[in-house]
């Protein structure tokens, strides 16, 4: 690691064999943080076994105590009772599923609930999501990161219309505690598509599994739901298991896919609503063999990665993943449907694309996504721009662009605490000629 005026900046390791790996992942932030949600409003003790602690799950559970919920436990199982919400300060850092989710449940509370956070998070949009709780009988100051809850203990709830194509977290902040509103949440969105809609089918199992009555309806000729309702109600304790993160487990695969290696995923969930589980479609798209048995996930990389068209609109977290993919297959690549992530903890499509060209590629932003062509790349600086799936984007081109620098590698320890080691223990396994 070298330290440059107060900036770190991570030798990305190089291999010229193939590699070969059983990489075992933590536990599903996105699973961890909702049902850290549901625990504090049920009612009774709930556990949660195997969950994820990083920079954002710390932050939920932080702002969950801020809040009067009592969180105990030993590192990854936790110990949830809910109690009598109280007012506080809530530190969002840069997670989204903080200053999402945590101000709808802050409606719930008694006092007045402050929240702010990073200063990139500043920028990031919650106009939608606080003028929904307006419209839901809930007193909001402010329409951007810092604003305040003043919560009365209780919220009438109701009927909404928002405008959700820039995250599906609007959606998933609203039903998470709308059981808990006089009158349950009705939300029908208006608008284009809503992005990442795996993520609401989580948010609608878990409430399932709380013995939470949920629907969701499509308007007349559409595919896809537009209207999801919560009924009031209570939200029964729970004993969870978090599934190992799919997403994290995304560059591991991706090192056996560009160096023509192997690399096991142990305890890769059968069936699962996680986006990550994607990546197995697309690796095999790109030429990849990929193979689940006795509940492992085996990828082994092709002697050549070839180009993918894609729609990511549904499983826009792996578009840094797939675009480093496709900035070193041999064909070009079209990755669509994510104009969503240019509100995302960057703007994730300019990032890209300027990272990958400053490096030689030929990388052009179209209007909802990216045009990759193969090219040569060459050594120098990758900027991580405070974002994890930048800086694991960085690290999977380093495996076959030597002299690559990233920085900020510490910055995957948003969800993924210790990546750097895990690198390093995946390459120290055996590298095959």
């Amino acid at each position: 690691m070298v330290q440059d005026g107060g900036v770190s900046y991570w030798s990305a390791p190089t291999t010229d064999g193939p590699v070969h790996a059983t990489v075992s992942l933590p536990g599903s932030k996105s699973i961890t943080n909702r049902a850290l949600i549901l625990a504090s409003l049920a009612e009774g003790t709930s556990r949660i076994n195997g969950a994820l602690r990083s920079r954002d799950t710390n932050l939920m559970i932080d702002g969950l105590r801020a809040l009067g919920v009592s969180i105990t436990g030993d590192d990854t199982e936790l110990v949830v009772e809910s109690g009598v919400l109280h007012g506080g300060a809530i530190d969002c850092g840069l997670a989204g599923t903080v200053m999402r989710f945590l101000p709808p449940l802050a409606a719930l509370a008694e006092g007045k609930v402050v929240f702010d956070g990073d200063e990139q998070a500043r920028l990031r949009p919650l106009g939608v999501i606080l003028e929904a709780l307006r419209v839901l009988g809930v007193q909001v100051s402010g329409n951007a990161l810092p604003f305040t809850v003043c919560g009365t203990g209780a919220a009438e709830g109701g009927h909404v219309e928002i405008d959700a194509s820039g995250s599906s977290q609007f959606v998933s902040g609203l039903l998470l505690s709308g059981a808990r509103y006089r009158h349950g949440v009705t939300i029908r969105h208006i608008g284009r598509p809503v992005p990442s809609m795996p993520h609401i089918e989580m948010t609608l199992a878990m409430l399932r599994s709380s013995g939470v009555q949920v629907g969701q309806d499509s308007s007349a000729g559409s595919a896809t739901p537009d209207t999801w309702q919560v009924q009031p109600g209570p939200v029964k304790a729970v004993d969870w298991t978090v599934e190992p993160d799919l997403s994290n487990a995304t560059p591991f695969l991706a090192a056996a896919a560009v160096t023509g290696g192997r690399v096991t995923i142990p305890h890769w969930p059968e069936t699962t609503t996680q986006a990550g589980d994607a990546i197995r479609g697309i690796l095999r798209q790109m030429g990849a063999e990929v193979g689940w048995a006795d509940g492992a996930l085996t990828v082994e990389g092709p002697a050549e990665l070839g180009g993918i068209d894609v729609d990511l609109h549904d499983i826009g977290e792996l578009a840094p993943t797939v675009a480093a993919l496709a900035a070193l297959a041999a064909a070009p690549s079209r990755l669509r449907g994510i104009a969503h992530l240019r509100g995302h903890e960057t703007d994730r499509l300019a990032a890209l694309s300027a990272e990958i060209n400053a490096l030689g590629g030929r990388v052009a932003e179209t209007e909802d996504g990216l045009a990759i062509e193969p090219a040569p790349l060459g050594g120098g600086t990758w900027h991580s721009y405070a974002d994890h799936r930048m800086a694991t984007a960085g690290a999977i081109l380093g495996l076959r662009v030597p002299d690559l620098m990233v920085e900020d590698i510490g910055t995957t320890g948003k969800t993924l605490p210790g990546f750097e080691s895990m690198w390093a223990r995946m390459l120290a396994t055996g590298v095959g000629s």
